[in-house]
């Protein structure tokens, strides 16, 4: 009977150790993948200055074509982003490539964009703003919770285009870097120097 209770012990033991296993290492990850396309937001058209009506009469207007310049009363279309930073995507633990690009918008806000991503799959993973160096190779896969790291939230998939809001308060000038930061195992997939 004792040795009976060891094996049933002993499996229940496995059992456990392989269902801790699954749920820290998520190994079927390796074979799902995610794709988000999101365009980069618009912000909202910047005002017309409004200007005082003529006494002299004018002359009909003309219909507009596609051809004609748009008049000083024309509404303002949205007001491109502006480039703030840039880099690419170098590999860490997991192949990975794409562009990152930091934006403001005509509002003043500004945002993370990834662009052309294409990452593994794994668990919970998040777009980090860095003062880490980006450093090629195995000595570069840590070093970004060393220092001051700023947390974007989850990255929503690993593969397309996709934006995260920076905080207002934030201070660019503070990070040089992004990373795609696994905080389960504190790693990094892949990471980008920012250049301005």
């Amino acid at each position: 009977m004792g040795k009976r209770a060891a094996i049933l012990a002993g499996l229940f033991v496995a059992a456990i150790a392989v269902a801790v296993g699954l749920y820290l290492f998520q190994p079927w990850r390796i074979f799902t993948t995610s794709t988000v396309t999101e365009d980069i937001p618009s912000a909202a058209p910047l005002p017309v200055p409004s200007q005082e009506p003529t006494a002299e009469p004018s002359a009909p207007a003309a219909s507009a074509t596609p051809d004609a310049p748009a008049g000083p009363d024309a509404p303002a279309g949205p007001a491109a982003p502006r480039e703030l930073a840039t880099g690419q995507l170098i590999s860490h633990e997991h192949a990975s490539s794409g562009t990152v690009r930091i934006l403001e918008l005509a509002d003043g806000s500004r945002i993370l964009r990834l662009e052309g991503l294409d990452t593994s799959d794994g668990p919970d993973l998040k777009v980090w703003l860095s003062d880490a160096p980006v450093i090629e190779g195995l000595a570069g896969w840590h070093v970004f919770d060393d220092g001051a790291y700023l947390d974007l939230g989850a990255l929503k998939a690993n593969k397309g285009d996709q934006n995260y809001e920076i905080p207002a308060a934030a201070v660019l000038g503070d990070y040089t870097s992004v990373s795609i930061w696994c905080a389960r195992f504190a790693v990094s997939f892949a990471a980008a120097e920012l250049k301005t």
